[in-house]
């Protein structure tokens, strides 16, 4: 049975207009100006328990939006919208008990308090029983190496240890789903893969639903078995990565290594994306010649020191998917 089912959901908002300069906001007094933004577009998709889904778009596209309706902060025009069972902002203090939510922009956590002083007023907002609460605080606490930040103010933590402090905060009344909107924004790499590897670890060893939104598609790859794509409002695909890869593009790309700087590749079957130094990157596509075929063309003409075949980068379909969308 499905955790999340949503329906035609539908979220508009309207936006103040106004003309440049000292004239356009004495007009925008005297005579405001609207237009309406179709932030949900008939939204419709269902996760089941222990999915790891990545939900992915450009700013604006409604990603943030239908985090906070599925977690209760907004409310939508219309259609319908279950977690666990409940209508999110019908029923708000049993829903957010079963619920995370963590806003990479945003903390939830007190900003003059010591971090382990959140912890405890997060503990007696939740009504969580001091022995169930004791024993989840030291579980997150070390799998995120928080021990030495528990007694720094939270106006003192680098924004990688405040994350992972976050992360610890929405787990604390141990929720069966935990929404992630840009939880690694502005972190360092080091700070991302330990977040990154915690989120893998809650959801395979706790069978922790997530939803994960992001612009760091590496993320994605690393992390999702599922991935929905929103643009202007509307789901453009809900699949797997090989699937959007698919549906995007059959194209393949083959990076050549040559013996020789001054050595170039001119194959009809192929064209050259790149050619950097010895380092030669082919597009080609595998329905209209096989790669062993291409391989072996190039291999009996030019001296090779390595080659290797892969995908275009996810980034580059995602723009692509996109550029469908808004043509």
């Amino acid at each position: 049975m499905p955790q999340i089912v949503v329906e035609n959901l539908v979220k508009t908002f309207r936006v103040a207009e106004r003309d440049p300069g000292m004239l356009g906001a004495i007009r925008g007094v005297v005579r405001r100006r609207y237009r309406e933004v179709r932030a949900l577009d008939s939204v419709s998709f269902t996760i089941e328990p222990g999915e790891l889904v990545g939900y992915i778009g450009p700013n604006g596209a409604g990603k943030s939006t239908t985090v906070k309706v599925l977690s209760g902060i907004l409310v939508p025009d219309s259609g319908r919208c279950e977690v666990l069972g409940r209508t999110p902002w019908r029923q708000r203090r049993e829903h957010v008990r079963g619920i995370g939510v963590v806003f990479g922009q945003r903390t939830q956590l007190w900003w003059d308090l010591p971090v382990i002083e959140s912890f405890e007023l997060l503990r007696d907002i939740y009504r969580v029983a001091q022995g169930d609460y004791a024993t989840r605080r030291d579980e997150v606490v070390s799998l995120l190496t928080l021990e030495p930040l528990l007694d720094t103010p939270v106006r003192q933590l680098s924004l990688g240890q405040r994350m992972r402090c976050d992360l610890a905060a929405a787990l604390l009344h141990s929720p069966a789903l935990l929404f992630l909107d840009e939880p690694t924004i502005g972190l360092d790499a080091v700070a991302k893969l330990a977040v990154r590897d915690f989120i893998q670890r809650l959801n395979r060893e706790r069978g922790v639903t997530v939803i994960l939104t992001t612009h760091d598609l590496d993320e994605i790859e690393a992390l999702c078995s599922r991935v929905m794509v929103i643009g202007s409002g509307s789901i453009l695909f809900d699949g797997t990565v090989q699937g959007l890869r698919d549906q995007a593009t059959t194209e393949r790309r083959l990076t050549v290594d040559l013996a020789d700087a001054d050595d170039t590749i001119d194959d009809a079957a192929a064209t050259i994306v790149s050619h950097d130094g010895r380092r030669v990157q082919l597009s080609f596509s595998p329905e209209e010649t096989s790669t062993p075929d291409l391989i072996s063309r190039i291999v009996a003409k030019h001296d090779v020191h390595d080659l290797f075949v892969e995908s275009p980068p996810i980034e580059e379909i995602i723009a692509r998917l996109y550029g469908q969308d808004y043509k």
